[in-house]
Formats: C-alpha cells, structure tokens, sequence
C-alpha cells in the first residue's frame, strides 16, 4: 500500500467537488458484479455525464504526469476514474476487484493489477469511511485526506467501513500494469526510488547512476507484458 499525498491540490479538490454536484448519481450496485453487488452500498456518478467524462479525463491525465504513481504502478491501461459518494450508513463490505474490466464504450478489455482511491473528502467532514485493506501485515485503515491518493494491489480483499456522519467523495481507478507480479513491481519502485534519491546526493558518480538504470531499465525489458 502506497500513499501519494497531494495528487490535487486543495484548490482542484474543490473544483472537482464544485463539479459533481451538478451531476446525476446511480445507485452504486449497477456498476458492481457478482459478489460485490451484493455488499455495495453507494452512490456512483453518472459515468456516461459530460461533466463526469471531462473531470475522469482530467485526473487521467493528471495521472500520467506523477512520476511517484507512474513509478508505483508503470501503468500501460487506465480504467477511466469513477467518482463515489457514501452517505450516513452507506458502505462497501469486503470484496475483491474484477480482474478483468471492459473499457466503457469499446469492445477492449484490460486487467486490474494496482486500485487505486483518491479522496475529495476531508477526513473531518465525516466519519467511519475507512478504506480497510487485507495485507500480508495484517489489515490496514487509511483515511486519506482531500487530494491524497491510496495505491493498493487489486487482487487484495478490501471494503469501505459504514459512513457514520457526514459523506465519504472519492474518486477511484484500476491500473492494467506493465509488470503484473506485484512483488517484482515494488522491488522494481524500490529501486527507481532509491535512484531518484541518489541522484539528489551531491558527489555521486554518474557512472554507479548510469548502472543502476541500466539494471532497472533492463529488468522492465525483461518481464514488461507488451
């Protein structure tokens, strides 16, 4: 699990806020399958809204320009961002994503490897809305604030504890990854962040620099799926 903190800023978060009140929003279980319907309790933005495409667009390409999440998830797919909405009572109980999604309006179809969760909601607004993450450590509860941003592996069991006051907004994406074994990838963000570290430290050779990207770049080669 990965926290990215400030992927928006305060004064984005509000815009995009400003925003989704002027959308339609769906009962949350249309966009669930299987299992999930049956323990999804939320609202869910009109994904097919202009207002809804334009804000999704908007974080896809804000995405694409964080190197911390590009480094994280080296992402070759992004499933367009959804917007939710827990109100009092409101909850998403213990589930696992799909791990096969289709794209809205194509026949493509992509694999979810890393999930990620970006808060509009400061943690102060409400209660519970934990998002609770089974891991090998045991579980994890996250609240982030407005504008951070929680990465997590898709194939791990995870919910969104009831909303006891106030509204949990939160935008949510899926990741299809360049490298789909989820420990070669955190070795692999490991070490380009130790590079990046390294190259901020004055008096390191250029030389142990340029050897490190070439074991990193070469590792990509060899169990990138293109």
């Amino acid at each position: 699990m990965l926290i990215i903190p400030g992927l928006l800023s305060r004064e984005e978060v509000l815009h995009f806020r400003a925003r989704l009140q002027t959308v339609p929003w769906l009962d949350g279980r249309s966009t669930a399958l299987g299992m999930s319907a049956d323990v999804k309790r939320n609202q869910q933005a009109d994904a097919a809204n202009a207002t809804v495409r334009t804000l999704a667009n908007t974080l896809l390409a804000r995405y694409g320009e964080t190197p911390t999440l590009v480094s994280a998830a080296l992402p070759q797919r992004i499933f367009p961002p959804c917007f939710n909405r827990y109100g009092i009572g409101e909850t998403y109980g213990l589930h696992v994503d799909g791990a096969i999604m289709r794209i809205p309006d194509t026949s493509d179809v992509m694999r979810s490897d890393v999930s990620m969760t970006l808060a509009l909601s400061d943690t102060e607004e409400y209660d519970g809305g934990e998002l609770v993450i089974a891991t090998d450590f045991g579980e994890q509860r996250v609240r982030p604030r407005a504008g951070d941003a929680v990465v997590y592996p898709s194939s791990s069991l995870h919910q969104v504890t009831p909303v006891t006051r106030g509204e949990r907004l939160a935008a949510i994406c899926w990741i299809q990854s360049l490298v789909a074994d989820t420990q070669l990838r955190q070795t692999l963000f490991s070490l380009d962040q130790s590079i990046q570290s390294l190259i901020d430290v004055e008096g390191v050779p250029r030389e142990q620099l340029d050897a490190l990207h070439h074991v990193y770049h070469n590792l990509i080669r060899q169990f990138a799926l293109v």
